[in-house]
């Protein structure tokens, strides 16, 4: 693996940092793809080519500077790609706030610009800013560029942001912002080359994984979403609530939780987990006969359904159905309930396609043409890398 113009994208969370190489003009298709794991135990950096073979595997045997898995990473990647092959990096931002829109050459004065964002996202734009600040100490003249989840979205009309609040709270940024806009930029420049007049129609993408929602696209931009202030909002989801009562949250102050103690049971002891008190994996669930795990998967489709009907009503309609993600890519049973449920919209499932796994899962007659397509943040966020270099003043 030899070549010039490499990009390198980061998606880091809280405890792993998933990675992959691009060559410049081929933003498509990886050429290497990766991960480091337990970052904060015991991190284990493992990478492979685009035929899946092994590249580079690293171990320590206990939580080691961020900066120094970094610099690995970086000699990993320059020692398959040759020297000063590596033209930039791209990093995926989960928020970028009210003004932060469109990818951008990071700076430092946009650096700090992102860190006052911290708090409408605690949890997130700290994991986000840590790969830059890294890259920045030990490779100063290497290019980054940051990618903003939330960038997709800022097409919703203006009532669909809108809390119910006063003003001011809305001018600090209490606001529905949305989120996954990485993946669903994706989806809809992939269903605009393999089925363009439905692109060009009314469409619900569900992006389905630990982290679940769905948006409503109409010519190929967001019109609604179901993630709103936060990634809590919305769906169930692996380990996360989903849309709940804010007076659950303030019965649990008063029976006397602590604020950590809620944020922990929403964001980690919550939903798939939650409900079946088994697993976050709903593959374990499927195979479990526990009748708690059947419970979790009911909710978990119904609530995917009573959803689906809103996007649906604010599109005025359905043209189109598109599964995503780890559920929604590899999971039959699960988007075959969901297009059951849907029969009502005209959704009619073609049963040996979606359990051959095809592409097209919606039977001949359906007025609602039903897709799977894979997602690839990876190779969103290294597109709008190159563009952003592309356009900046050299």
């Amino acid at each position: 693996m030899t070549g010039r113009g490499t990009i390198l994208t980061l998606n880091a969370g809280s405890s792993s940092l998933r990675f992959a190489l691009f060559e410049a003009g081929r933003a498509g298709r990886a050429i290497a793809r990766g991960g480091v794991e337990c970052l904060d135990t015991a991190p284990h950096l493992l990478a492979h080519d685009a035929t899946g073979a092994v590249l580079a595997e690293r171990r320590w045997p206990a939580a080691a500077p961020f900066a120094e898995v970094l610099t690995t990473l970086l000699e990993v990647a320059e020692a398959h790609l040759g020297e000063d092959a590596l033209e930039a990096v791209g990093h995926r931002i989960v928020h970028g706030g009210a003004d932060h829109i469109a990818p951008a050459l990071v700076t430092a004065d946009l650096l700090a610009l992102l860190e006052t964002l911290m708090p409408l996202d605690p949890l997130h734009m700290p994991h986000n800013l840590a790969p830059i600040h890294a890259i920045a100490a030990v490779r100063p003249s290497l290019p980054q560029v940051v990618c903003f989840d939330t960038g997709f979205h800022h097409t919703v009309p203006a009532v669909s942001q809108r809390f119910a609040l006063p003003p001011a709270l809305e001018a600090a940024g209490v606001r529905r912002y949305g989120f996954h806009g990485l993946s669903y930029e994706y989806i809809a420049g992939e269903l605009a080359t393999r089925a363009p007049d439905l692109a060009r129609g009314r469409v619900v993408v569900a992006h389905l994984g630990a982290g679940a929602s769905l948006c409503a696209i109409q010519q190929g931009r967001s019109i609604a979403t179901t993630m709103g202030f936060s990634a809590l909002d919305g769906l169930m989801m692996g380990t996360r609530c989903g849309n709940l009562d804010p007076g659950v949250i303030l019965y649990l102050g008063r029976q006397g939780r602590s604020f950590a103690e809620i944020e922990k049971m929403l964001y980690h002891e919550s939903g798939l987990l939650g409900v079946s008190g088994i697993s976050s994996d709903m593959r374990v669930l499927l195979e479990s006969d526990d009748p708690r795990a059947q419970e979790a998967i009911a909710l978990f489709v119904y609530r995917i359904l009573r959803e689906m009907g809103a996007m649906a009503s604010v599109l005025g309609g359905l043209d189109g159905l598109v599964f995503t993600a780890g559920i929604g890519q590899h999971v039959p049973p699960i988007r075959a309930a969901i297009c059951v449920g849907l029969a009502w919209l005209g959704v009619e499932l073609d049963s040996a396609a979606n359990a051959a796994g095809a592409g097209l899962i919606s039977a001949p007659g359906s007025r609602v043409q039903v897709h799977v397509v894979a997602t690839d943040e990876e190779a969103m966020i290294a597109r709008h890398t190159q563009e952003t270099l592309r356009q900046s003043p050299k």
